[in-house]
């Protein structure tokens, strides 16, 4: 029997996912991206992992989908909002899609990823990720968030320069 929980994020997942792909409203792509990231988060948690679900929404929730939904909101231009739709394009990446999805079945069927054997892992040591990730990892950790500052800058710049393109038009 299937669980109802992993249904309901699977549909919450995937749906989301398809919305922040075929809208045409940039900022809505971004909010249906950050639930998906959500629904990815409910699926560590389903696999008893809380640090991992914790640290999808943390990074992923938090700072990348937060980071693109200012930048939208920040920079506002036109071309942002504007799409060309093409029937052409959409079919080839449905196409690709389904081969990809086809071929990533076939690589978990052929190797035996769904088997009954029962393997015991090592119980995690909270501790020990906490004191790599501010020791060992803590230079990526800030690389990360200074490129994440300044991609805020940049929106703010971007928004500013066309703030002042405007006022020049008006004047003339």
């Amino acid at each position: 029997m299937v669980d109802p929980v992993f249904i309901g994020l699977a549909v919450l997942t995937i749906g989301s996912a398809i919305i922040a792909l075929e809208t045409k409203e940039l900022i809505y792509g971004a909010i249906g991206l950050a639930i998906s990231m959500l629904g990815i988060a409910g699926f560590f948690l389903l696999l008893d992992a809380p640090f991992v679900a914790m640290f999808q929404i943390a990074v992923y929730v938090g700072a990348v989908a937060v980071l693109i939904i200012f930048t939208v909101m920040l920079v506002r231009t036109q071309a942002l909002f504007t799409t060309k739709e093409d029937k052409g394009r959409k079919a080839g990446g449905i196409v690709l899609m389904l081969f990809i999805m086809g071929g990533l079945g076939a690589v978990l069927l052929v190797s035996g990823f769904n088997s009954t054997d029962s393997f015991s892992a090592p119980p995690v040591d909270f501790m020990e990720i906490g004191e790599e990730m501010l020791s060992y990892y803590s230079p990526v950790l800030i690389v990360l968030g200074l490129t994440l500052a300044g991609s805020v800058i940049a929106a703010l710049a971007l928004a500013r320069r066309e703030d002042v393109e405007q006022k020049d038009e008006r004047a003339n």
